[in-house]
Parts: structure tokens; C-alpha cells; sequence
């Protein structure tokens, strides 16, 4: 069985690729993030992976941050924190703890 992963696509103002997901990242969607990851990079350059909305990530979404750190920046909430310090990807990649007040990309303020 799946786990649910949203993933969505864009530029950010500077031009760099921005990949957003939300959900849980496992094994059974780490492909689907690999791929998107891919496809977000396929020009080259700088990565922007946000990563706010994400509740979970295993050992097989780590293997997927793993092969594109030399060229990724994460945006990652603070639930995430420990797995990636323990993980060690914070000495390969650029990651960025979201405010502890953000809300996830796609929340209703009103």
C-alpha cells in the first residue's frame, strides 16, 4: 500500500527548481520524490526541496536526500530535525529549519 505524498513543481523567483511535498515520504513514494527531484533538476543547478509539510521520512527518503545533496537546500519543520541531524545530511546539504509558528504550504489562515 502507498503512503500519501503530494509533490508539486515550480520556479522560485531566483530561477532555482523548488519541489514541495507534503505528506509522509517511505518506500513505497521515495521513487516518486526521486523522480521529481530528477525532473526539477534536469537544467542543472540549485535545488530548493521543501519539505514543511512533511510528517515522516524513513531510511529510504534519506537515501533519496542523500543522492542529491551536493546540490539540494531543504526547507525542513522541526519535527524533522532530529532524523536529518542523526542522518548526518545537514554536513552534506544546506538545511533550513522552517519557523516553529510556519504553517504548511496550503493551510486556510482564515
Amino acid at each position: 500500500m502507498s503512503t500519501p505524498l503530494t509533490l508539486r513543481s515550480a520556479r522560485r523567483p531566483d530561477g532555482r527548481a523548488l519541489v514541495t511535498a507534503a505528506g509522509e515520504i517511505d518506500m513505497s513514494n521515495s521513487g516518486a520524490l526521486a523522480a521529481a527531484l530528477d525532473t526539477a533538476r534536469e537544467d542543472g543547478g540549485e535545488l530548493v526541496l521543501d519539505l514543511t509539510a512533511v510528517e515522516y521520512l524513513d531510511s529510504a527518503g534519506l537515501s533519496v536526500l542523500f543522492a542529491h545533496a551536493d546540490h539540494l537546500e531543504l526547507i525542513a519543520p522541526h519535527l524533522l530535525e532530529p532524523v536529518l541531524t542523526l542522518s548526518g545530511l545537514p554536513e552534506l546539504a544546506t538545511v533550513h529549519l522552517a519557523p516553529p509558528d510556519a504553517a504548511p504550504p496550503g493551510t486556510d489562515h482564515t
